[in-house]
């Protein structure tokens, strides 16, 4: 199910988009739902790039505020040298399945870092940035993710960030499961397209 939000987007033609896999999963539902939206994007004229947590090492924030002082982050991990990929896109597609009614431990983790973007001056690399959720579950009621579309509405909106679109997939549960749904992966193709047209 596709959820289109309110928001803004970018006033230039997207040519970047960064999707973030935070499944451990490879070639899981969520892999597999998100590399089809890229799919879309690519063969719309955008860059396209991907982030599989599972291969980084990102550790947990500790609100040191190193990064607020215009210091290095103090955990000397994968997440310094990501900052400016992120910076740098246009629109950010977050991949994740639902595990207890919020994200994977790897995406929240990933988010938890944002506060980077938090400081004042750092807030201007990721204001206004589009972003969009692809989220695949077990579960066959959509209600399932809703503690975890709200907090991704309410943390990117706290960083003036615009949540644009969400797509939920419910009811998939084998690996890769979600490459047998033609109509969820027409949607995840389309859903690409559109956001690399987007201005």
């Amino acid at each position: 199910m596709l959820r289109q939000l309110a928001g803004g987007h970018s006033d230039t033609m997207v040519k970047n988009i960064l999707g973030i896999i935070g499944s451990p999963r490879r070639n899981g539902n969520t892999h597999v739902l998100l590399s089809r939206i890229l799919d879309g994007a690519r063969d719309a004229g955008a860059e396209v790039d991907a982030l599989f947590l599972a291969d980084l090492t990102i550790r947990e924030c500790d609100g040191c505020h190193a990064c607020w002082q215009g210091k290095p982050c103090s955990k000397h991990d994968d997440m310094s040298g990501l900052f400016d990929r992120i910076a740098r896109a246009d629109v950010l597609i977050f991949g994740t399945p639902v595990y207890w009614y919020g994200p994977t431990a790897l995406m929240k983790a990933f988010l938890d870092r944002f506060v980077y973007f938090n400081c004042p001056a750092n807030r201007a690399k990721i204001r206004g940035c589009a972003a969009a959720l692809a989220v695949p579950f077990e579960d066959t009621d959509t209600e399932t993710a809703d503690l975890l579309v709200k907090s991704f509405e309410k943390s990117l909106r706290y960083l003036e960030m615009h949540l644009v679109a969400c797509l939920l997939v419910p009811g998939v549960t084998r690996k890769g499961e979600i490459a047998e749904k033609a109509d969820r992966m027409k949607e995840a193709y389309a859903l690409g397209m559109q956001l690399a047209a987007s201005r």
